[in-house]
């Protein structure tokens, strides 16, 4: 298992280094497949004290499955705690679907799901309005039931996926009435 820990804005001291490979070594236990851990600490000028220490780890395992998590509150301690909590609860609700699919007759075979870690890319800041972020990542063929998955584990909005019944790449976005669409490009 490979775990990094990064600061931004702030220095992380070899104190907090050591209290978070403490808390997320235990990770490992629950999901056995872990391969690896990247914790995100940071220090925002959020209006509010309380929001100034910012943790978010996300975790990736063997399969590709990306569990993420982010908490924010007036010391990082508090933050790392919190946030290992959260992911233990998505752990806990990850296993329990994926037991309940491997119960419900999947031929035998435990379901693979997942997306590879994307790798963010900061680009230059300009006065005119330009891309400024960019994300890379590898697209590993899924159903789209297994992109309601992901989606939902991330907690994202939408989720770009390679849907393996089209041959094509979709995107699965969460609609207002909590329902999701599906996009899929026709090519002409």
């Amino acid at each position: 298992m490979e775990l990094s820990v990064n600061g931004r804005n702030m220095e992380v001291t070899t104190r907090l280094r050591n209290y978070v490979e403490k808390k997320t070594v235990k990770l490992d236990r629950y999901m056995p497949n872990l391969a690896e851990i990247h914790v995100d600490l940071s220090e925002t000028n959020a209006r509010n004290a309380i929001e100034r220490q910012v943790a978010q780890i996300t975790i990736r395992d063997n399969r590709g499955t990306i569990l993420r998590a982010e908490e924010r509150s007036n010391d990082m301690f508090a933050s790392v705690d919190a946030v290992v909590d959260k992911l233990y609860r998505q752990i806990s609700r990850y296993r329990g679907k994926k037991q309940r699919k491997w119960r419900g007759g999947n031929g035998g075979e435990e379901p693979i799901v997942g997306e590879p870690l994307p790798m963010d890319e900061e680009l230059v800041e300009s006065d005119e309005p330009s891309i400024v972020r960019t994300k890379r990542f590898t697209m590993r063929p899924m159903t789209a039931e297994e992109a309601v998955d992901q989606l939902e584990l991330l907690g994202h909005d939408f989720f770009v996926f390679f849907n393996a019944d089209e041959q094509a790449v979709n995107v699965l976005y969460r609609r207002r009435d909590n329902n999701f669409g599906l996009l899929q490009p026709d090519m002409d």
